[in-house]
């Protein structure tokens, strides 16, 4: 997979899979533990995780300037890295119900700075990589791979923060029900009227409660709760630490790549490798730049509704449990185990595979083969699940489609057909809107969330896991198309000077449109379920009709 690749590559791929795999373990859990500790809407909720984000990927352009001018990539990469560190330790402090709202928000504003110091340089440095003559011509397949390593580490973090917090909350008697932290936040604040069907749910839990009692109990879930959303952010301290020791092990892979152009002119060996553009050139690099970067923003818009908007679909309007052919779908265990031997069959029958390649392929078909039949068989005819389960497609769908889209790309490069960055881009807004339009489709007969009063979904109005499912691997498709080759063009097109810089331009883009995430999250209340996800639809469908338009200057530009 890495075969011809520098191995910097390598490096980069593993530190920034453990710092992903932290940073989406947190996030697959933080909406709902700001709805279930502190009380708030999905609104309020939504424009948190927004503001959140929005500092998460505006603070690259600070970040991206800093190295730059002043500290170099690796020394911002790893100032970064002790930030966020920090800022994970702080959240991770446990705290009582509706207490520690201003820890929370230090720990977010710390997390974010670290984030900022550290996203956009690695990207960056990945860049400096392939401007050796020998690596170019693989740049946008370097990006795909640097891409899978995000991924890999997300995939796997939805389920490392269920099992943390199913931990947590068996330790108190508990087990997770998504009904409970509304009712008990409303019954704690005497926002609800009748509590007779709050008891019944709550008797589930402990049968020897009465209306007396259901306010301690209440409390005592939440405080339960809220504890597994705190050691499930705890994660992240863990995954970064792996970060590090790989990022300062191994240096010497991506040394010669840890240079700006500022540091290469005030050193003699390398002032022979110091780029200079006219004004016009660096005019129609920024133009260029500038056009991508307000096109993406609302792909990003779109795609992060995962944490937010679908992520009250997956607990509201999704049924909470599934039979055991669906289960394989939500079980990574048992999905993976089914993937890696549809793999190990491919290396066994593949043409031209080696000795060696064959005998382990056809070790993984059995061993994973048996290892899924055995989870299979584990499983109930009925297996609850937690809505954040769903945030482990998108990852698991990288790793397995990118691969295959470097294959075909690098097959239609081939035969002289691959198409240009920015077509791409734009072909990935579309499948963006046919992603969303699916949910559009799958909530035509629902009731909105007004209708239901913010409250879970009866039976009748729950749908299949499958409407999700689809949805996920379509913007994944979509994400392939757009986000590894977006930061490759950057990569490309940013003037040399710029080059951090301009990688914080293409996460402030992402910062505006995570700030839009949470405009569509305040309207969850506010309009019927099908036309919030119609408003992605048409957002992406412009968005590409705009990439469209301004098709040629784009790729006048990458090719200069």
């Amino acid at each position: 997979m890495f075969k011809g690749h520098p191995k910097g590559l390598i490096v980069a791929f593993f530190a920034n899979m453990g710092e992903r795999f932290g940073f989406y373990t947190m996030v697959s859990i933080f909406v709902l533990f700001m709805q279930a500790k502190y009380g708030l809407s999905a609104g309020a909720s939504s424009l948190v995780y927004s503001l959140f984000m929005s500092g998460v990927y505006i603070f690259p352009l600070l970040g991206g300037a800093l190295a730059d001018r002043v500290l170099g990539y690796g020394r911002t990469i790893k100032l970064g890295m002790i930030v966020m560190f920090i800022g994970y330790i702080l959240l991770a402090l446990p705290t009582r119900m509706a207490t520690g709202f201003g820890l929370v928000v230090t720990a977010l504003a710390t997390i974010a700075l670290g984030t900022g110091l550290f996203k956009g340089n690695l990207q960056a440095l990945v860049g400096n990589l392939y401007d050796d003559p020998r690596y170019s011509p693989l740049r946008d397949r370097a990006f795909n791979l640097f891409y899978m390593g995000i991924n890999v580490g997300a995939m796997f973090a939805p389920t490392a923060s269920e099992k943390v917090s199913n931990w947590i909350l068996s330790a108190s008697h508990y087990v997770y029900d998504a009904r409970i932290p509304a009712l008990a936040n409303d019954f704690v604040k005497g926002r609800l009227a009748d509590a007779a069907d709050y008891l019944a749910i709550a008797k589930l839990q402990d049968p020897s409660l009465t209306l007396n009692s259901l306010k301690a109990f209440s409390e005592s879930y939440i405080n339960a709760l809220g504890k597994s959303y705190h050691f499930g952010f705890g994660v992240a301290c863990i995954s970064l630490i792996i970060s590090m020791i790989v990022f300062w092990g191994f240096r010497k892979h991506y040394a010669q790549a840890d240079l700006t152009e500022k540091q290469k002119k005030l050193s003699e060996a390398h002032k022979a490798q110091v780029v200079e553009l006219t004004p016009q050139q660096t005019k129609e690099r920024l133009v260029a730049l500038g056009l991508v970067f307000f096109i993406v923003i609302f792909f990003w818009m779109s795609f992060q509704q995962s944490a937010a908007t679908m992520t009250f679909f997956a607990r509201d309007y999704t049924v909470p449990s599934v039979g055991k052919i669906s289960n394989l779908w939500l079980d990574l265990v048992g999905l993976l185990s089914i993937f890696l031997a549809a793999a190990g069959l491919v290396f066994l029958v593949k043409k031209g595979s080696g000795r060696t390649a064959r005998l382990l392929g056809g070790s993984a078909f059995i061993g994973f083969g048996l290892l899924a039949y055995l989870r299979f068989r584990g499983y109930q005819d009925v297996n609850p699940f937690t809505p954040q389960r769903f945030q482990h497609f998108n990852p698991f769908f990288i790793v397995v489609l990118t691969p295959i889209v470097i294959a075909i790309f690098g097959y239609l490069n081939r035969k002289g057909k691959e198409p240009s960055a920015p077509r791409k881009i734009a072909l990935g807004m579309l499948l963006t809107a046919l992603a969303f339009t699916v949910l559009v489709v799958g909530s035509l007969k629902l009731p909105s969330p007004n209708a239901l009063g913010g409250l879970v979904a009866p039976a009748g109005s729950q749908v299949s896991v499958y409407w999700l499912i689809s949805t996920y691997f379509m913007l994944t498709i979509a994400e392939l198309f757009l986000s590894p080759i977006g930061i490759s063009f950057v990569s490309r097109v940013a003037p040399p000077k710029y080059k951090g810089l301009m990688q914080g331009g293409w996460f402030a883009a992402t910062a505006i449109g995570m700030n839009l995430v949470g405009v569509v999250g305040y309207l969850w209340m506010r309009v019927p379920l099908w036309s919030l996800w119609m408003i992605c639809v048409v957002a992406c469908i412009l968005s590409a009709g705009f990439m469209f338009a301004v098709l040629k200057r784009l790729e006048r530009a990458a090719g200069a």
